[in-house]
């Protein structure tokens, strides 16, 4: 039987890309999916999928998580009417590639209320539970900008290195209560994440050999669910580069600047 037959699985950005297909796997392993996002059509469009082919296992509820109220209301009432939560994906999030003189204010607010607050917000309403349970897993979605900083990415990345850093305290802080935190650190996925962020495409055409397919994410998260798993690093050949940015930053920035700007 898998380890998550009839565990509550809560995913914020299931409406599309690695939500979505992470929500699909989840459920094919016998778990009770909670799908969460802003586009309502397409979620009720997975939920009635999802149940029809695997029973009544799937809610939906649209939330903005910059919306701090929202996530309030919405997480009480997962814990009313469906039950105590084993695993929150925080995926929700979006990235734009501008350089700083070309980003205003209110992009930059907007993006951190999005990326990181509102990932803070929503684990904020599952630690607790968690804690008194003993057991849970928090699962969130950072990326390789998160790791190595690259040329019109200073807002994007910067978010992702907050969720990293994040993740990284919160692991210490309850890992004595039974609980598991994961990040995962992606390189570019064949998702509409491109739609906003590279609207030239010049940025996927470059770089079009090395995207990774949101399936084949999805497959790597959900193993990993309800395990220690600390990381999730795809693809490898992107964290190599990243363990060598750490120890040699100068040297990779030399001899992969052209790589980098790619955007």
């Amino acid at each position: 039987m898998s380890r998550l037959h009839k565990k509550c699985v809560v995913v914020t950005g299931a409406s599309g890309g690695i939500g979505k297909e992470i929500a699909k796997k989840a459920a094919e392993q016998g778990a009770r999916v909670v799908l969460l996002a802003r586009n309502t059509d397409k979620l009720e469009e997975l939920r009635n999928e999802l149940n029809n082919q695997y029973g009544d296992v799937a809610y939906a509820y649209e939330l903005d998580v910059s919306n701090m109220k929202q996530i309030v209301d919405v997480f009480t009432d997962i814990y009313t009417n469906i039950g105590e939560i084993d695993v929150l994906v925080n995926n929700a999030g979006y990235g734009t590639f501008k350089e700083v003189d070309e980003t205003n204010i209110e992009e930059i607010q907007a993006m951190f209320r999005v990326n990181v607050i509102g990932l803070m917000a929503c684990t904020k309403m599952v630690v607790p539970s968690m804690k008194r349970r003993k057991s849970g897993h928090i699962i969130n979605i950072a990326s390789m900008a998160g790791k190595i900083a690259t040329p019109k990415s200073t807002l994007y990345s910067s978010t992702k290195f907050a969720v990293i850093g994040y993740s990284n305290a919160l692991r210490l802080e309850v890992m004595r209560e039974g609980i598991h935190v994961t990040t995962v650190n992606p390189g570019p996925i064949a998702t509409n994440f491109f739609d906003i962020a590279d609207e030239s495409g010049t940025y996927v055409k470059n770089i079009e050999k090395f995207i990774l397919q949101p399936e084949y994410v999805a497959e790597k998260i959900v193993s990993a669910m309800l395990t220690k798993k600390r990381e999730i690093n795809l693809p490898r050949f992107m964290n190599a580069i990243s363990k060598m940015h750490t120890l040699f930053p100068n040297t990779v920035e030399t001899l992969g600047k052209n790589a980098f700007f790619k955007k």
